[in-house]
């Protein structure tokens, strides 16, 4: 008789759990890449497991995403790199956005189900993963030169901008005005690059310089 663990199972059937578990997730990640809408079905299916077995180790489909990306997402600095010398917050907000769009466009059916579960239980707001928080303190952080001299003009100015750096900035402009992807992308990298000028502006003048 195979010996039990202090749970009461034996330890093969709990490997065998543990390899379950990590093919689900690993099939789920392979799918988020592909840009794709991905389902429960999908994940199932190239897990080699039944759609019913999928649902008994993760409740939902975003609970299951939520584990399944949590290693794909840069960090702000690796997301930055190209401009980690830029002193120019324009330049580097310009940078974080272009980034972020890109990641998002690369891996779409992921965000929308992200979002769509956010939209219907906005209590699971916070546990959502994400980069534009994070992209955006990077980006106007040193070395860039400081936008402001006061903080709650930054807070406003970075409240701006996580309302255009955005993936539901991206989707509002291809799903409900029709651009293509990439004129999307340079509309909005145009409104968060306005927007950082224009805090930049308003504190040179206020600082008596061109303009004042």
């Amino acid at each position: 008789m195979a010996p039990q663990s202090a749970e009461g199972r034996t330890p093969g059937r709990a490997n065998q759990k543990l390899r379950t578990r990590t093919a689900i997730v690993q099939a789920a990640a392979e799918l988020s890449r592909t840009g794709r809408e991905v389902t429960m079905p999908e994940v199932a299916k190239a897990a080699l497991v039944s759609e019913a077995t999928a649902y008994r180790y993760f409740p939902d489909l975003v609970s299951l995403l939520r584990e399944a990306i949590v290693g794909q997402l840069p960090s702000a600095a690796e997301a930055l790199e190209p401009v980690a010398d830029s002193a120019d917050p324009v330049e580097r907000v310009a940078t974080a956005t272009e980034f972020l769009l890109r990641h998002v466009l690369a891996r779409q059916g992921v965000v929308r189900a992200m979002i769509a579960a956010t939209v219907t239980r906005p209590a699971e707001a916070a546990a959502r993963p994400g980069l534009r928080f994070g992209l955006i303190d990077h980006a106007l952080a040193p070395p860039a030169e400081p936008v402001t001299d006061d903080p709650a003009t930054l807070d406003q100015l970075k409240r701006d901008l996580s309302v255009v750096v955005s993936a539901e900035a991206l989707f509002g402009l291809t799903d409900l005005h029709g651009l293509a992807p990439e004129d999307a992308i340079t509309s909005i990298v145009h409104t968060a690059t306005t927007l950082t000028r224009a805090a930049l502006r308003e504190t040179g003048e206020s600082r008596g310089g061109p303009g004042s």
